[in-house]
């Protein structure tokens, strides 16, 4: 014989759990990578990217550093030409094809560099930006057209050229063609220097390999952002190979402004009116003096 069901001892609680879950987004906090400290992601994305308190500055995407530095965030894209996909048919654990994908799937673009030209502080100007998380920014084909179209824009529109370099080094998927990119890159610099255009280096967390190697460290003036990391070999291999151990902050944008490697290191919130500043000088269209300090002199 079946025994009733007894709804007091068949009833199914509520699990408490689930009435009060709340899902809570992977990206709500930042960790500061010096201090430990956790930050608001709305907080430090709000900051440009700077950690507040601590004023360590994080990586920025390159569709960000446009957007900070152009006069109300708006400029005109760049377009940017086509290179050969895969050249060299690479595989390593995976395939290049499907790395250019995830890559491409990931930042929403289709290589390392976007360029853009617009007003900064009221100037013309042309931007370059090399976006890290494509393949850690590295140097291949496109990314060195890029660059050149970039050069090219300066040229025609008669701009400034700035670039803010962040980069791995060469693209080891495109081996020698990779590399074929520094003595281009390097042309185009001597072009904007026979045309007597300011070409502008912003050295940021890291940038490093053949890009330090070529366009990165063939600027008029080199700036850089602080606690970067700027060097061709990285500290690690140096040290393994001369087995000795390196002084503090080795690499790092104030060691190199103290030894000479860089003009100066500038906080991200001033580069905008660094840049701006520096631009005006070369292409001797400065503000001019103040109407107070006009009437001192006299």
């Amino acid at each position: 014989m079946v025994e009733p069901m007894n709804w007091i001892s068949e009833v199914v609680r509520p699990r408490i759990k689930t009435l009060f879950k709340r899902e809570t987004p992977e990206n709500l906090w930042v960790k500061c990578p010096d201090t430990g400290q956790m930050v608001f992601h709305k907080e430090v994305e709000a900051n440009h990217w700077v950690i507040p308190g601590s004023e360590h500055h994080l990586k920025m995407s390159a569709q960000a550093r446009l957007r900070m530095m152009f006069d109300e965030g708006t400029w005109i894209d760049v377009a940017l030409p086509e290179a050969a996909t895969d050249p060299l048919k690479f595989r390593d654990e995976k395939r290049y094809v499907d790395r250019l994908k995830e890559a491409r799937a990931k930042t929403g673009m289709q290589d390392a560099f976007k360029i853009g030209f617009g007003r900064v502080g009221g100037l013309p100007m042309t931007l370059a930006a090399q976006e890290f998380g494509f393949m850690a920014g590295s140097l291949g084909m496109a990314a060195g057209e890029a660059f050149v179209r970039g050069a090219e824009t300066a040229l025609e529109k008669r701009t400034p050229y700035v670039l803010f370099a962040a980069s791995g080094g060469a693209r080891m998927q495109e081996g020698i063609l990779s590399l074929m990119q520094m003595p281009r890159t390097t042309v185009a610099v001597r072009r904007l220097n026979a045309a007597r255009l300011p070409y502008i280096v912003v050295l940021t967390n890291p940038t490093t390999g053949g890009v330090t190697a070529s366009y990165a460290m063939l600027g008029d003036v080199h700036l850089a952002e602080p606690g970067a990391l700027i060097c061709f070999a990285g500290p690690r291999v140096i040290e393994q190979t001369i087995r000795e151990k390196l002084p503090d902050g080795f690499q790092r944008a104030e060691y190199l402004r103290a030894h000479g490697m860089v003009d100066q290191v500038v906080h991200r919130h001033q580069l905008k009116e660094t840049i701006t500043r520096l631009c005006g000088l070369l292409t001797n269209v400065a503000e001019p003096a103040a109407p107070v300090a006009a009437a001192e002199a006299a």
